[in-house]
């Protein structure tokens, strides 16, 4: 959209995590306010009309009805988390909510970058968004220490089920959730 500019592309206006999405990650979108040919966000146009807020909950009106159901469904990236993750980073504020997300891109770097079999990718993103650093870095510990011998398929299936396993264990479901 051609007046939206922001400074923050890892974290979107409304809550998400735009630098964990498989999307950004192939440089197809750079981000919430990230740049001309910008798909119209209609929560974009709404910062605009409210002083060009930067976060949704630095608006008078949030959460206004623009989150009911918001975290419902997901996109090409999971939304599952998009309130909670807004209420962290106005509780950490930008430096360390922000600290978290590169350290969190450079896990998922990582994991695209050494177990990746090519269908791995968005699991990964979902798993990087939702699961907390410590058990990002207990998994990719693992992995790294536990795969040297194996082929990158077997490391791909190695991965998944500690993620599935891990995410299992704290009610999270690492699916895209889409509309029916």
């Amino acid at each position: 959209m051609k007046d939206f500019k922001r400074e923050n592309l890892l974290f979107s206006l409304c809550g998400l995590n735009c630098g964990l999405c498989p999307m950004n990650l192939n440089q197809y979108c750079p981000g919430c306010g990230g740049g001309e040919g910008n798909q119209s966000c209609s929560i974009a146009k709404c910062s605009l009309q409210h002083g060009n807020v930067e976060y949704c909950f630095q608006c008078e009106n949030y959460p206004c009805e623009r989150y009911d159901n918001i975290d419902e469904f997901d996109s090409f990236i999971t939304h599952q988390h998009q309130k909670q993750d807004m209420e962290k980073f106005r509780g950490l504020g930008i430096e360390l909510y922000s600290a978290e997300q590169q350290r969190k891109k450079v896990l998922l770097n990582h994991l695209l970058n050494t177990y990746n079999d090519g269908r791995k990718k968005t699991l990964f993103c979902i798993a990087v968004n939702l699961l907390e650093i410590d058990d990002l870095e207990n998994i990719i510990n693992e992995l790294d220490k536990n795969t040297l011998n194996l082929s990158l398929k077997e490391k791909a299936a190695y991965a998944a089920s500690l993620f599935i396993k891990t995410a299992t264990n704290k009610n999270i479901t690492l699916k895209l959730r889409k509309k029916k």
